[in-house]
């Protein structure tokens, strides 16, 4: 079967490697689908991950159909099309250091439990779609650090995949007013499509008037005057400018959820933000929420497509990994996989 690798800093290959032999308690997954990630472009400038630099798979963000079944195995069958738990893999994270990547015509998984490892998904959800599960997982935990109340405010900073994901998990969970904030065109207006109430252009506009605009005016707290009404913030774009608009800007006891990854320090006048009671939480992969996204992706797939731009064949899937690490080219990429 062939994978794809990071072989050397900067520089990938598809590989020929052997197919996986299955046990009885393994299930074998034919990938139908996997998401390119914006650190898969860190493992290749990197030259993969250690132990396994020059020879790292690559995918983590894999949905496909069941091959083979072991007959240990109970609550799946051949045929059946499923999302994987990247991080449940016995032998690594796959495609993040683990012994496989989602980008290969298989992935297997070992002493297989059905909703540990893998779960189900209607076969009337394309591939593509299912195999946001996995962003939309980590987006998901971003929003569940932030703890939303029905009936509150929010911003989100960034219309990548996961500000645009996280949009939608809190318009589902009741969340009244969504901004999303960005400085692509494009990008903002597909943050309406997907449910955002409003979107204000940063290289435009002043995102805290436009806030006090779009929320009101929060009660004066200590000094702490002139403040949006805003509730709740959420980064998902990672540049220093979020950080400092979000402290300059958030009334008391509003909440910040960080799950951009930032490269560059950041200095915090605590002592400015002590009358604040600003509650910073930070947001890493998705401890529970693997699966729990997986109900919202099912029931509102339409809505989640839209995150998809470029669809691209495994067969051009070279292309496929230059075009999400161009900026701007894309939103997000998507390699696809033929059927059997």
């Amino acid at each position: 079967m062939k994978t794809v690798m990071v072989t050397a800093p900067g520089q990938t290959a598809v590989v020929d490697v052997p197919e996986p032999a299955v046990g009885p308690a393994d299930v074998l997954v034919r990938i139908r689908a996997c998401g390119i990630c914006g650190s898969d472009g860190l493992y290749i400038a990197v030259g993969g991950i250690p132990p396994r630099q020059g020879a790292t798979p690559l995918g983590h963000e894999p949905a496909g159909e069941v091959a083979q079944v072991g007959a240990a195995v109970t609550g799946i069958a051949v045929g059946d099309h499923v999302v994987l738990n990247p991080m449940a893999s016995s032998d690594g994270i796959i495609g993040s250091g683990g012994a496989q990547g989602g980008l290969s015509d298989f992935v297997l998984i070992r002493d297989a439990e059905v909703g540990r490892h893998l779960v189900t998904v209607p076969k009337h959800i394309p591939f593509e779609v299912a195999a946001l599960n996995e962003p939309m997982a980590v987006a998901s935990h971003a929003v569940n650090r932030l703890e939303p109340q029905a009936g509150q405010t929010a911003v989100v900073f960034g219309a990548g995949p996961i500000g645009l994901g996280a949009t939608i998990g809190l318009k589902l969970r009741g969340v009244a007013h969504v901004v999303v904030v960005d400085v692509v065109a494009n990008r903002l207006a597909k943050a309406l499509r997907v449910g955002a109430d409003a979107v204000i252009n940063s290289a435009e506009e002043d995102v805290a008037e436009r806030l006090r605009e779009l929320h009101g005016e929060a009660p004066r707290h200590f000094s702490r005057g002139g403040k949006p009404g805003t509730d709740l913030y959420l980064d998902a774009a990672g540049v220093p400018a979020v950080i400092e608009t979000v402290l300059a800007t958030a009334k008391h006891g509003a909440r910040l959820s960080v799950v951009a990854v930032h490269k560059k320090p950041i200095s915090v006048d605590f002592g400015a933000l002590l009358t604040s009671e600003l509650t910073i939480a930070f947001a890493m992969g998705y401890p529970t929420e693997i699966f729990e996204v997986t109900e919202d992706l099912v029931a509102h797939w339409e809505r989640y497509a839209l995150i998809v731009s470029d669809p691209v064949p495994f067969a051009e899937v070279g292309r496929a990994l230059e075009l999400a690490a161009t900026p701007g080219a894309a939103d997000k990429v998507v390699v696809t996989f033929p059927a059997a």
